[in-house]
């Protein structure tokens, strides 16, 4: 027959057992209670994506534009990576003027087709340093906007260290040149490049402030 003493201290260990639990139950029941504002959570979600390193070279997305990256979803560093170029330039709201005068160039396919090349992409900001008229005609004009926008283009793939003191070749077949080291590189001394080495499937991407024009 079980000891009165006995049968306490049973249902002190079963309460003890229970009590995490019965704890974790009560606070899932009342989350909405303790839970960070919705606002609050949406920016921790939305920003502060941490960069990944290139498996090859180890180099990492770098610049002051990265830290408004998404940190999840299609517009994040891991998620544009599996995207073709144009289509992970129209997931980042930082580049959607550049996205709109790409289709309005009929350039689309043709950057997601393009195996191992450079992207140097201008921010909404960039354009915005355009008149507005100049920007129109240029939109307008199919032929002037593919020149400018091939600029911006180079057939290989370049990474930070090549583009220390560079030269090279763009689709639109001008020449582009590049200096600077560590996170601090300018493209043909007017624009500088504000999150650079950016991976997408077929590209690397570097995103400057400066609209690149053809000389």
């Amino acid at each position: 027959m079980i000891s009165t003493k006995t049968r306490r201290t049973a249902v002190a260990v079963a309460a003890a057992v229970l009590l995490p639990f019965s704890l974790a139950a009560c606070s899932g029941s009342d989350a909405g209670d303790t839970a960070a504002p919705p606002s609050a959570a949406g920016n921790e979600a939305q920003t502060g994506a941490t960069p990944t390193k290139d498996p090859i070279t180890g180099d990492q997305p770098f610049g002051p534009a990265c830290a408004g990256v998404p940190k999840d979803g299609a517009g994040s560093f891991e998620g544009m990576a599996k995207d073709p170029v144009a289509t992970a330039a129209s997931n980042n709201p930082a580049l959607s003027t550049l996205v709109a005068a790409v289709k309005q160039a009929g350039l689309v396919d043709t950057l997601n087709n393009a195996q191992d090349i450079t992207v140097f992409a201008p921010t909404n900001e960039a354009f915005a340093k355009i008149p507005k008229a100049d920007l129109d005609k240029v939109l307008a004009d199919k032929a002037t906007l593919t020149k400018i926008l091939t600029y911006h283009v180079v057939g290989q793939k370049l990474t930070p260290k090549q583009l220390e003191n560079g030269s090279f070749e763009t689709l639109q077949k001008g020449m582009i040149t590049t200096k600077g080291s560590g996170e601090d590189y300018t493209v043909n001394d007017t624009a500088k490049v504000v999150c650079g080495n950016v991976k997408t499937s077929n590209a690397n991407v570097y995103i400057i402030d400066t609209v690149l024009m053809p000389k």
